[in-house]
């Protein structure tokens, strides 16, 4: 297995279809899979140079923002045999040149204000993506000789590290295979279909993305860094008709919309939104199916560990959701659905022990594309199972429920709250923009509800209110005990919230 076989499909199949940018301008398939090889060949004469051995390891960081030299990238790394590694930019110097350094030997593709942040690194050898593309020019093809080893380390990812510092999740080849041929269908993609993607690539889902896309068939339109307007204009202008965001940006791109559409044609070409990344409030799934009622949702919920998703709510289960007058049905928009096929999901206790549905506890998860090898170590148990460290549970129709991280939970005199639930009731309020939901220290109930709240523009509510309005609508149990109000929530650059910075700054 190796992610290359991807792409060599692709070539062979449709080799005149535009894989990477717009339609006029744009690389073909076989374009892609032609510099690809020469990239290959670049990579490694440079690895011989540096270590002066023929076999010689080496590592190709990408520290840059999403452009065409992304997928290229990643597939020459893997056509030459190294490990990619997309390294988050966003980092202060300081942080950036030591995760660098601990890459080495490696070559580093960056920008060109990027090399002037980074400096000499030893053992890191900087090349600008100008410079690159000379490269490239200047070496020949390399023959199709790729491993078929599905062991081989495909791609280095740093976990987001909202709950700590980060750690390395290693993705094998057949990780990355398997998870593409276990969810894309070869070639399934019309020619006039395209792909806008806006998450960072150091994110599994901008990954992901480029190997789903290219197996697909589907045009990939990268936008450098997400701007909603930009994001919305993008989609117009390059008749995107499919598209990956994380909760936060699908909020604001509903915002310009409203705000800017007044023939009440929002985004005519788009077809298919699946969002991920993040807990995605139900008021703002049920706003986006009402202003885009002819764009098929999807919600996917996967993590680093697991080469992307392993669950999705699916069109159907939209739909049916948000019409239903069933009360569990129409829960369903609230969960991030089904396991795939090619996966199995365990709902577990403290002890590791499978707890009966709908029992909470920790996710598990099983299969060929979920890898839980961190640095060389793996921690799956002796039955290839992953603990998530993701907190939820099971319906009797299978439909998972996240209830957040296992150490978001809140503990509150022995009874367990989901702080998703308390947001949730939180953000239908008419006066509330965003909310969320911590635990905090207590010396007769061990921990308490705290929440965190920000006001619509104009609005006016006091903590009385907030208090009341939980009350009304969940048991008391979920009444906060302290409301604080703010001007914005701090999140994540993959729209997480940063749940462990506000309880550091409540915490007295």
């Amino acid at each position: 297995m190796n992610i290359m076989i991807l792409l060599e499909m692709a070539a062979q199949a449709a080799p005149d279809r535009i894989a990477i940018g717009s339609l006029d301008g744009g690389l073909t398939y076989s374009q892609l899979f032609e510099r690809a090889g020469h990239l290959a060949t670049a990579l490694r004469q440079r690895a011989v140079e540096q270590r002066g051995e023929q076999e010689a390891d080496q590592h190709v960081l990408y520290t840059d923002v999403s452009t065409p030299t992304l997928p290229l990238a990643l597939f020459g790394a893997a056509w030459a045999g190294q490990v990619f590694v997309p390294v988050n930019y966003r980092l202060a110097d300081d942080r950036l040149r030591t995760l660098i350094a601990k890459q080495a030997p490696a070559l580093c593709i960056n920008s060109v204000d990027g090399a002037t942040r980074i400096g000499a690194i030893e053992g890191i050898q900087p090349v600008t993506t100008q410079e690159l593309a000379a490269l490239i020019d200047n070496t020949t093809m390399a023959e199709t000789d790729w491993s078929f080893d599905g062991e081989d380390v495909a791609i280095h990812l740093h976990t987001s590290g909202t709950s700590g510092e980060p750690k390395v999740a290693i993705l094998r080849q057949r990780h990355l295979v398997s998870y593409v041929l276990g969810s894309v269908e070869f070639l399934g993609a019309e020619e006039d279909e395209a792909t806008l993607v806006s998450v960072p690539p150091y994110h599994i889902a901008g990954m992901s993305a480029i190997l789903t896309a290219t197996y697909g068939g589907r045009r990939l339109v990268q936008l450098p860094a997400f701007e909603p307007t930009v994001w919305v204009n993008t989609a117009r202008t390059e008749h995107i008709t499919h598209a990956m965001v994380v909760p936060t940006m699908l909020a604001r791109i509903l915002e310009v919309l409203e705000a800017t559409d007044n023939t009440h044609t929002h985004l005519p070409h788009l077809r298919h939104l699946s969002y991920g990344g993040g807990r995605m409030p139900i008021p703002v799934i049920e706003h986006a199916l009402r202003l885009l009622p002819h764009v098929t949702f999807v919600n996917a919920y996967g993590l680093t560990e697991t080469s992307s998703s392993i669950t999705i709510l699916d069109g159907d289960d939209h739909r049916l959701a948000a019409g239903s007058s069933d009360e569990a049905v129409r829960a369903r928009l609230g969960s991030v659905g089904r396991a795939l096929p090619t996966v199995e999901l365990s709902i577990r206790d403290a002890l590791g022990t499978e707890v009966e549905s709908p029992g909470r506890g920790e996710v598990w998860v099983r299969g060929e594309q979920v890898s839980g090898e961190y640095g060389g170590v793996s921690v799956l148990d002796d039955d290839g199972w992953f603990a998530t460290k993701d907190a939820g549970w099971i319906d009797c129709d299978g439909y998972l429920f996240l209830d957040g991280r296992m150490d978001d939970v809140i503990v509150r005199g022995g009874e367990n709250l989901s702080p998703g639930e308390i947001e949730d009731v939180l953000l239908q309020h008419p006066s509330i923009h965003d909310a969320t939901v911590v635990g905090l220290p207590d010396n007769d109930w061990g921990e308490v509800v705290a929440a965190v709240v920000v006001l619509r523009e104009g609005a006016t509510l006091d903590e009385d209110g907030v208090r009341a309005w939980v009350t009304t609508h969940l048991r008391s149990s979920r009444t906060p005990a302290q409301v604080v109000f703010r001007t914005e929530l701090p999140y994540s650059e993959t729209g997480k919230i940063l749940r462990r910075v506000l309880k550091a700054e409540l915490v007295p």
